[in-house]
């Protein structure tokens, strides 16, 4: 039988190449991997006001439900336009234009959790 001498462990080592990073003169640049995105910094004026509304803490049933009586679950602004029984044009949802979309979709999800959950309401009427 003839068998090769590099099974497929020598060959799996040997593709793999093991760069230290610290070690490595700064003058000579180290290519990115395709896995890793370059790190862009990127001014975001919204910071703040984002984990503001990520830290809101829902703990008072009352504010619980103006928050879901606030925020809408559906986006309001997708509609169809009808005239004479015939559709016009549709417009598009536009809230993922919203750059707080997440942040305040993901407060009211905590709202309706703390009324489900700790309060033990139910929350069909806000969905």
């Amino acid at each position: 039988m003839n068998a090769s001498p590099y099974t497929s462990q020598d060959i799996a080592l040997a593709s793999w190449i093991w760069i230290d990073q610290t070690q490595q003169s700064p003058e000579i640049p180290i290519a990115a991997s395709p896995l890793q995105q370059p790190k862009q910094r990127k001014l975001d004026l919204l910071l703040p006001l984002r984990r503001w509304l990520d830290s809101v803490e829902v703990r008072n049933p009352q504010l619980a439900h103006r928050l879901c009586q606030l925020i809408p679950s559906q986006c309001p602004f997708e509609r169809d336009v009808v005239l004479f029984g015939r559709k016009l044009f549709h417009i598009p949802p536009m809230c993922k234009l919203n750059p707080l979309y997440e942040e305040v979709v993901g407060l009211r999800f905590r709202a309706l959790c703390y009324l489900a959950d700790e309060c033990g309401e139910d929350v069909t009427p806000y969905c």
